[in-house]
């Protein structure tokens, strides 16, 4: 690893703050200081791009203005407003820390990156993030672009999988962050990762910083950081079921044991819940329908029968698991009531108006291309 003098720091600074000042990103949640506006866009852009976040963000912000309008929010408008982001909870962990700040902080915030960690889903990142940008604390944030710079300026090898390693960074940086400009300096850095110093696109030649840059000198930037692949998520299969009837489309709200808690969908079964105990070989998609059709007159005393959508199946990948989704439909002739299954007959006008997640809005844009392709 290399090591900065303080006349290196000293430069390296200035290099980039200068470089910011000039090139810095123009986006919303940059226009002030406000800690609610840093940590709505902090935890928004968890595991989603910039374009992607600005419009949601800026919805977010003219239904929920203030920490309070959040904590006080029904659930079915925050999920509204949150819809298509994926990783729903973050949105769950947003209310109930404002309602942590409402209740417990009488409004008033945390000002340090100690302390921000006590709200919930506030992690060590964003609690730094906010702690620098809002309230000028001198601590590095260290996310995926902060351990890609700085890998690579200093080629640091350890690798950045493990859980450890924030903590080997957060020492190494905490003597370079400007300390009169510590969130300047942050957003800087993130900036610079997501322009000249990217993951698999990187242009060092041209980069504000690469007279810093020793994985560019040495010829060696994409080997850096080090870090070792994660699992692939596992495969899990679903039957997708798109059942109507003069009432509407029937959908289920997953409950809070469930992935997706909250939203609604059609009803989704995992395919292994069909599996016969005893079975020794792959059942048949005859023998699924079968067993489906069984289990809903059964339990639910529904009389359906189920029919293949046909075309593609329907694809959602999460961070552990991948859901493969194959779409069987179904259509009862009355509007049979609903006594005890566990869902309920939307009307299909109404169905985009509930909180729904990516996968359901993928089953219902493949259903409207099966109608359409048939009238």
């Amino acid at each position: 690893m290399e090591k900065w003098s303080p006349a290196t720091i000293r430069e390296f600074r200035r290099t980039l703050l200068a470089w910011y000042d000039q090139e810095g990103r123009d986006l919303p949640w940059r226009h002030d200081h406000d800690p609610y506006h840093v940590w709505v866009s902090e935890i928004m852009l968890q595991q989603t791009q910039v374009q992607t976040v600005i419009p949601y963000y800026q919805c977010f912000m003219a239904a929920f203005p203030t920490v309070t309008a959040l904590a006080n929010a029904a659930e079915a408008d925050l999920l509204k407003a949150w819809q298509g982001l994926g990783y729903y909870s973050r949105a769950r962990n947003l209310q109930r820390a404002a309602r942590q700040l409402v209740t417990d902080y009488h409004g008033q915030w945390p000002t340090t990156a100690a302390t921000l960690q006590d709200l919930v889903g506030v992690g060590p990142y964003t609690a730094c993030a906010i702690a620098s940008i809002a309230f000028n604390e001198v601590v590095p944030a260290i996310d995926g672009n902060a351990f890609r710079v700085f890998a690579r300026l200093l080629l640091i090898d350890a690798d950045v999988a493990q859980p450890k390693t924030r903590q080997v960074f957060f020492d190494i940086l905490q003597p370079i962050v400007d300390s009169q400009r510590p969130g300047d300096f942050n957003q800087a850095v993130m900036d610079l990762g997501s322009s000249y110093m990217t993951a698999k696109t990187p242009d060092p030649a041209h980069s504000p910083v690469r007279a810093f840059d020793a994985s560019y000198r040495t010829d060696q930037v994409l080997a850096y950081p080090v870090k070792t692949k994660k699992p692939r998520p596992k495969l899990v299969p679903y039957y997708g079921l798109l059942v109507t009837s003069p009432a509407g489309d029937l959908l289920v709200q997953r409950s809070a044991q469930q992935m997706l808690a909250g939203y609604w969908t059609y009803p989704l079964i995992p395919k292994a819940d069909l599996l016969p105990a005893e079975a020794t070989t792959t059942p048949t998609l005859a023998a699924d329908i079968a067993a489906l059709e069984a289990r809903w007159q059964r339990d639910y005393q529904l009389s359906v029968r189920f029919t293949p959508l046909g075309g593609r199946t329907v694809s959602q990948t999460y961070t552990h698991q991948r859901w493969q989704v194959s779409l069987l439909q179904a259509k009862l002739p009355t509007a049979t009531p609903l006594t005890y299954f566990p869902g309920q007959w939307v009307a299909t006008t109404q169905v985009a108006d509930l909180p729904v997640p990516k996968v359901q809005e993928k089953m219902m844009r493949r259903w409207a291309q099966a109608r359409a392709a048939v009238q």
